[in-house]
């Protein structure tokens, strides 16, 4: 009772992520993906900058109190390990989500930290424009969080109900 054609046909399971199945398909990336991508853009530009010419980055970005080499490129270090992330999480759709967050955390802080020392810059405005250019970055990493949270929610099924709609 062999028969060779079979009625139903092996069928492969593929993982694909839809930013996946849309660059194949020709369509044009989606906000979230650019978001990440610009992120993790600046992120490394900013990690370069600060290993490679701490004192260019000191004084045109960060001139806050006495210049310390040492402590720009551990910086760096950490703006690196955050542009990784963010590039990662491109391809891998289940790290947007923990990425964002950490990510959108580290920017509002260090919102916080500009706000404490904004008349402690030279020039004066540099203090003023390092915290609300912090700030807009950390409504639009927010605004990517929430992009990625109902994404995944989409991918999973759920489906939020309105307050109030409790069985």
């Amino acid at each position: 009772m062999y028969h060779g054609n079979n009625i139903v046909r092996g069928m492969s399971v593929s993982a694909a992520s839809p930013a996946a199945t849309a660059s194949r398909s020709g369509a044009p990336p989606g906000t979230l993906t650019v978001g990440l991508v610009a992120f993790a853009a600046v992120e490394l530009a900013l990690a370069v900058s600060m290993a490679f010419a701490p004192h260019g980055f000191y004084t045109a970005i960060g001139p806050f109190g006495p210049y310390n080499r040492h402590f720009i490129r551990d910086v760096a270090s950490f703006e690196a390990a955050l542009g990784v992330g963010l590039l990662l999480a491109v391809s891998r759709p289940g790290w947007r989500v923990p990425v964002l967050a950490v990510s959108t955390v580290q920017f509002a802080l260090h919102s916080l930290n500009h706000l404490i020392d904004i008349g402690n810059a030279h020039p004066a405005w540099t203090g003023y424009f390092d915290f609300f250019s912090l700030a807009a970055a950390t409504l639009a990493l927010a605004w990517l969080l929430r992009m990625a949270l109902a994404a995944e929610a989409r991918a999973s099924g759920f489906t939020p109900t309105p307050e109030g709609d409790h069985p």
